[in-house]
């Protein structure tokens, strides 16, 4: 019976080779996430950028209405709004990554 077992090949042994494997496939994976994670971050600045793009400014003018005795009937007064730049307009405020740094010398308590 243990000379079955050891001809037996139809098993599973995790080997060094499998290891490594998986070891490198996480690695990726991860390095992959992060990417898609600054992607996802670059396309949500842009679309930031472009609604704070968007000119929400208006202007309409009144009018009124005079009878022919010079009475007046109606009266609308105009509107206007100017839009003016928000503070993280036109990629002002970016959100990017700090740059790595260096670690402080070790302490000795």
């Amino acid at each position: 019976m243990f000379k079955a077992l050891l001809n037996d090949e139809a098993g599973f042994i995790v080997s060094a080779e499998l290891v490594l494997v998986a070891t490198i496939l996480v690695i990726g994976l991860i390095v992959g996430l992060s990417e898609v994670q600054h992607s996802v971050v670059a396309e949500l600045n842009d679309v930031g950028d472009a609604i704070g793009m968007l000119n929400q400014s208006y202007h309409f003018s009144g009018f009124h209405k005079f009878d022919g005795k010079h009475q007046l009937h109606a009266l609308t007064v105009g509107s206007a709004f100017r839009d003016s730049m928000d503070e993280c307009d036109n990629n002002q405020c970016d959100i990017t990554c700090d740059p790595p740094r260096p670690e402080g010398p070790k302490r000795r308590w």
